[in-house]
């Protein structure tokens, strides 16, 4: 039996990857470096459709109809390389190997450049949704050539997600742009969990609502403007119990986040193009702080908080909601930005609508609100130079304005730190305000480093000469 695509790497997220597109129809050969893991997949889902078992990785090659379409889920980094070497010399040209896993986009630019030369196809596919989404559809983000495209994406397709009838995976762009648009949904993701964190902190320690009750607070923010799977699911950690103590079950959690690298990635990334990314940055050093368990608990016996008392007004629920939405869309902005500035860097042509379509669901950031930012992409008037900008998200803010700037004042009158909150904050007034500090900081580069500066009221380039009679020169171009 000849298959139409075949899966290395047969973890939690190959194994349900191959079992929808089994589900889905096609015939799906399987290998993982140890066998005992494709028996335990055919034996608990042999049942679910047709697959082709192969011990060796020229098994897996000679079972493939051609084109050959391999899909390898490994850890990222080495392992992908080290597949990839074992694989290619047995592929013939036009054959198409993939990588769903979360690799570095560079990585992936290198990849595909490299197999290029040797005639095959390499595509790197982000693919979000978890180990659900992966079985029962997820959003997929797949990069490389279109002519691979044109072979995988209607397998692609078929297995995603679907919002409206309409499958969440769309060509990306070339080489490695799969792989970035789903390193900055990440980045998003972080930043939108850690907001939704500081509300809750905000709701717990400054208006004293335990979590069962913050549970249906989140239940009915989800059916408005802050409706996401996010929202939903934060409600229903908040509402569940420990079995051990009878305790919330966030209580007895360590405030200890981990992370596995895509978040970092975007933040070097996003400094690399030039990108202020400030928000998602706060949200993965927020991570690294909680990780320093050591220096905080010697920290609470030392450094003073002087947390005082703040009488709250009654709107401070509606507050933190309007809030939480406001710094949410800066989030969304800010990776959105990024994805504008890589796709001058790499020639890549990155249609902002259709990425935000393909995360309308099956992704962990899908939200109501992508509908929203797709319309402000498709518009036939032109595109929003940033999302802010948009006619129905700077009116929203403008409306939720007040409320953000009484909340992030009470947050630090209490000292509840809330860096995802101000520094969104300091982002849309950074955007907004007529002049910024940058003057006085070009003024101190050209005095310490003749680094020069231009002038608001002539063309040129200039340098003054502080060290000598403090006169002005035209600076010359020395490039």
């Amino acid at each position: 039996m000849s298959a139409q695509i075949g899966v290395t790497g047969l973890a939690v997220m190959g194994a349900n990857l191959a079992r929808n597109l089994a589900r889905n129809g096609y015939t799906v050969a399987l290998h993982n470096r140890s066998i005992e893991k494709t028996d335990v997949l055919l034996e608990k889902h042999g049942h679910e459709g047709n697959f082709v078992r192969t011990e060796s990785l020229q098994e897996l090659v000679d079972s493939l109809e051609t084109p050959r379409r391999v899909l390898i889920m490994v850890k990222a980094g080495g392992p992908v390389d080290s597949v990839i070497g074992q694989l290619a010399p047995l592929l013939e040209k036009g054959d198409i190997i993939i990588d769903a896993g979360n690799s570095h986009y560079e990585d992936t630019r290198r990849r595909e450049a490299d197999l290029a030369t040797k005639g095959l196809h390499f595509v790197g596919v982000g693919v979000s949704g978890g180990e659900e989404g992966a079985l029962l559809g997820p959003s997929i983000m797949p990069g490389g050539s279109r002519e691979s495209y044109d072979s995988l994406g209607p397998m692609l397709e078929k297995i995603s997600a679907k919002y409206n009838d309409e499958p969440c995976c769309r060509w990306i762009g070339t080489d490695g742009a799969g792989h970035f648009v789903k390193m900055v949904h990440n980045g998003i993701e972080y930043a939108d969990m850690q907001v939704i964190g500081e509300a809750y902190d905000l709701l717990r320690s400054g208006a004293g609502i335990e979590p069962a009750e913050q549970a249906k607070i989140f239940t009915e923010w989800n059916t408005g403007t802050l409706s996401s799977f996010l929202i939903e699911i934060t409600a229903e950690v908040l509402a569940h119990t420990d079995a051990t103590t009878g305790k919330p079950f966030v209580d007895v959690v360590v405030d200890s986040a981990g992370q596995k690298g895509t978040g970092r990635w975007t933040v070097v990334s996003a400094l690399e193009l030039g990108s202020p990314t400030s928000g998602i940055a706060e949200s993965v050093f927020a991570r690294g702080l909680s990780s320093q368990r050591d220096q905080r608990a010697q920290a609470q016996e030392i450094l003073a908080g002087h947390e005082g008392s703040v009488a709250l007004p009654e709107t401070f629920v509606e507050d933190v909601r309007l809030a939480l939405y406001a710094s949410k869309l800066v989030s969304y902005a800010q990776g959105i930005d990024m994805l504008t500035a890589a796709a001058k860097e790499y020639g890549w042509e990155l249609k902002l609508d259709e990425i935000a379509s393909l995360w309308r669901a099956g992704c962990i950031i899908r939200a109501e609100l992508l509908d929203d930012i797709m319309k402000a992409y498709a518009t036939a008037d032109g595109q929003p130079a940033n999302l802010l900008l948009a006619p129905a998200f700077a009116e929203s803010i403008a409306g939720a304005l007040p409320a953000w700037r009484r909340v992030v004042s009470t947050a630090v009158q209490l000292g509840i730190p809330v860096p995802v909150f101000s520094a969104s904050l300091a982002y849309y007034d950074g955007l907004r305000r007529r002049r910024l500090p940058a003057a006085l900081t070009q003024g101190l580069r050209d005095l310490f480093g003749a680094h020069t500066y231009n002038r608001v009221d002539m063309e040129g380039t200039f340098h003054t000469l502080w060290g000598e009679d403090k006169s002005e020169i035209e600076a010359v171009d020395t490039h």
